[in-house]
């Protein structure tokens, strides 16, 4: 898992702007209502587990048309008006959300997904994470469906949301094929990261054996891998740390060709991540930056021994 991002060569920065401004528009819009996470909703909580994803589009209609041809995702527009915002579904659950933002001319910003990830108290989270070095990005905010959530940005700038979802946290199993199967931090200093998040999720942190001698953390809970913390490449010193996530595909080289096609593109060609299957990390035609990575129904997401 913390391999797979390790030859990455071209990823582009994270659209901080546009996710500044997603939640800037979404805490000033009184009557915008975010939906539940979990329909149905469920009784478990898994404190540590990316659990969300919101991207930040110029385009919502382009956006559906292209993930929904990729990946066969559906959509549910639940709110209309000033604000524009549809649910993604993969095989008729929630896997994250679209929001539309624009770009004005002259403007220098990027589309971009953005992480939640599990907390019980979203407060109390806040103070640990100030506390150890995190700046708050948009405050504490509830939405009756939703949860309560926020966003920050960690020691070294990389922009993440916690959430403590009224629905419920989804079960622990292992991602279909089109739903998000990894999450991945990188940044100039993994264990003093791995050692942030820690303190703010309770992580339990393994150092796996590395074949590039580059650090990839392990961070799991609950007996879960649930991300990783990993170092940029040799001579990647100008680029901004940031999470990334991944979504589980049949066949990661298919999918890379029909993303060419679709007029995305590609920042890490196809290459065998240490389990043996094939991973990349692709732009959407917007320019939002996420993964793609193949997984064997037998290799299991215990956290290391």
């Amino acid at each position: 898992m913390a391999n797979s991002i390790d030859r990455r060569k071209h990823v582009l920065p994270l659209g901080l702007s546009m996710l500044l401004s997603l939640c800037a528009s979404t805490a000033g819009a009184a009557h915008f209502e975010l939906p539940a996470i979990n329909s149905p909703a469920s009784a478990e909580h898994h404190v540590g587990k990316m659990v969300w994803a919101d991207l930040v589009t110029p385009d919502i209609a382009a956006a559906e048309r292209f993930y929904g041809a990729l990946l066969g995702w559906t959509f549910l527009t639940v709110h209309t008006g000033d604000s524009e915002y549809a649910v993604a579904l993969a095989d008729g659950h929630p896997v994250g959300g679209l929001y539309q933002k624009a770009i004005g001319a002259g403007e220098h910003r990027q589309p971009a997904w953005l992480t939640f990830i599990a907390v019980r108290d979203v407060d109390a989270a806040l103070r640990v994470a100030r506390a150890h070095g995190a700046k708050v990005v948009s405050g504490a905010r509830s939405y009756p469906s939703r949860g309560r959530q926020a966003v920050l940005s960690d020691p070294e700038g990389a922009v993440f949301a916690i959430l403590a979802s009224s629905s419920g946290d989804a079960p622990d199993y292992l991602a279909a094929p089109g739903e998000w199967i990894w999450t991945a931090l990188l940044s100039r200093d993994p264990g003093a990261e791995a050692a942030f998040y820690q303190e703010l999720f309770s992580y339990d942190v393994f150092d796996p054996a590395s074949d590039d001698g580059l650090e990839h953390l392990i961070l799991s809970s609950d007996e879960f891998a649930r991300a990783s913390a990993n170092a940029f490449p040799g001579g990647s010193a100008r680029r901004y740390p940031h999470w990334l996530n991944f979504i589980r595909v049949e066949d990661t080289v298919a999918t890379v060709a029909k993303i060419k096609a679709s007029g995305g593109r590609v920042l890490v060609e196809p290459h065998l991540d240490r389990h043996g299957g094939h991973a990349a990390v692709v732009a959407d035609p917007a320019g939002a930056p996420f993964g793609l990575m193949e997984w064997t129904n037998s290799d299991s997401k215990a956290e290391p021994k």
